[in-house]
């Protein structure tokens, strides 16, 4: 089933490259620009002084271990995780038609670019990044297909940078999920409204990635009373959660009813809590009486089957997707999570991780050729566009 659909990778990460802001970034920056130094036996990404990430974090795959363990540099991680050609070779071994590429360094919805402080040089690292990006996937443009970064904490370079990245080719905006950890308006209020019709106009989907928010908490909290991979394993399950409070601003908050076109995504959060999740908004709208307040919006069951969609990498039948599928056959997409510690290939030796075509024939054949080819192909190949 898997070889003959063409399958689309919904989510997958880009290991960025030692050089990525040092090569395009104005010298007058000094070592203020992202780069990377050898730190504790391990390559690092600095800004000045402050290590605020390393790129064995995120490129797990291949490596015989589990988080907190990782590779220690780009030595130790596969070529495929920051090199366009490879990534492709990689693709063509596991039987891969196109990916959808975000990133790492600047966050899941750009916050980690605020670390930089200073307002130029934070849009001249965005506006580098999507250079990069566009370069990158130009190896294959339809089968690499960009997640562009922007400037949410300015509303008229965001919106300046949704139409550059729609020039450079990039299929999908990455947006943050929760602006007001940044002090910035809920996505619900108006001040985001020219970002909104500005993405719509270029046709392009919108993605918020779990994790887009502000992290805090669970990630960095002393983990003693449960042991650190415990703490790291409910803190990566509770990432999901952040995605289902977007999900219901996004639903209650007008932005379906306001911008009809406009396109919605809700990345790596699973998809087998969304008939439950979405039974409870119907029944919350009726029950509180919505539509005094706003008498021409529809249920958000019908704003989600009309506008938005989700994904899942490691879901079965045994938890619940088999349901949502049968309930939104045209809005369940497909992913890996690859390179991240999450990722299903290639992982652990003694783990349960799979890779595709194993995990589509063994937990998947369930759904029957039909359904499994939205699920794979059609539905990702309509949402973004591809040729």
């Amino acid at each position: 089933m898997f070889d003959g659909l063409k399958p689309i990778d919904t989510d997958t990460h880009l290991t960025e490259p030692p050089d990525v802001w040092t090569a395009r970034v104005s010298k007058k920056w000094g070592d203020r620009v992202p780069h990377i130094r050898r730190h504790n036996g391990q390559d690092c990404w600095f800004v000045g002084e402050q290590m605020i990430h390393a790129p064995g974090w995120v490129s797990m795959a291949g490596f015989n271990g589990s988080f907190p363990d990782h590779p220690k540099g780009y030595d130790d991680i596969p070529a495929s995780t920051f090199d366009s050609r490879k990534r492709l070779e990689l693709m063509d071994s596991e039987g891969i038609y196109a990916e959808v590429l975000y990133p790492n360094v600047g966050g899941f919805g750009s916050g980690g670019f605020l670390k930089l402080k200073e307002p130029d040089l934070m849009l001249e690292c965005v506006r580098a990044y999507n250079d990069f990006l566009a370069e990158w996937c130009a190896a294959d443009r339809n089968r690499l297909l960009g997640g562009a970064a922007v400037p949410f904490w300015d509303v008229n370079a965001c919106v300046k940078e949704i139409y550059r990245a729609a020039s450079l080719g990039h299929k999908t905006i990455l947006a943050c999920t929760a602006p007001q950890d940044f002090g910035q308006p809920r996505l619900a209020h108006p001040h985001w409204n020219p970002v909104w019709a500005a993405i719509e106009e270029t046709g392009l989907p919108v993605s918020f990635h779990i994790g887009g928010g502000a992290l805090g908490g669970s990630f960095t909290d002393d983990p003693s009373s449960m042991g650190v991979r415990a703490n790291i394993a409910a803190a990566s399950t509770l990432l999901f959660m952040g995605n289902i409070a977007c999900l219901a601003e996004i639903l209650f908050g007008g932005i379906c009813h306001r911008f009809p076109k406009l396109k919605l995504f809700t990345v790596e959060s699973g998809a087998g809590w969304l008939p439950s999740f979405l039974e409870t908004c119907d029944w919350q709208f009726t029950n509180g009486s919505v539509r005094k307040e706003h008498p021409d919006y529809l249920l958000p069951s019908e704003y989600f089957r009309r506008q938005i969609h989700a994904s899942f990498w490691f879901e079965t039948e045994r938890a619940g997707i088999e349901h949502a599928i049968d309930l939104f056959p045209d809005n369940i997409m497909w992913e890996t999570d690859y390179p991240h510690p999450t990722s299903q290939f290639p992982s652990l030796k003694e783990g349960w991780a799979l890779h595709p075509r194993e995990y589509v024939e063994r937990k998947l054949s369930f759904l029957g050729e039909e359904k499994l080819k939205k699920v794979l192909h059609t539905n990702a190949a309509r949402f973004f566009a591809l040729e």
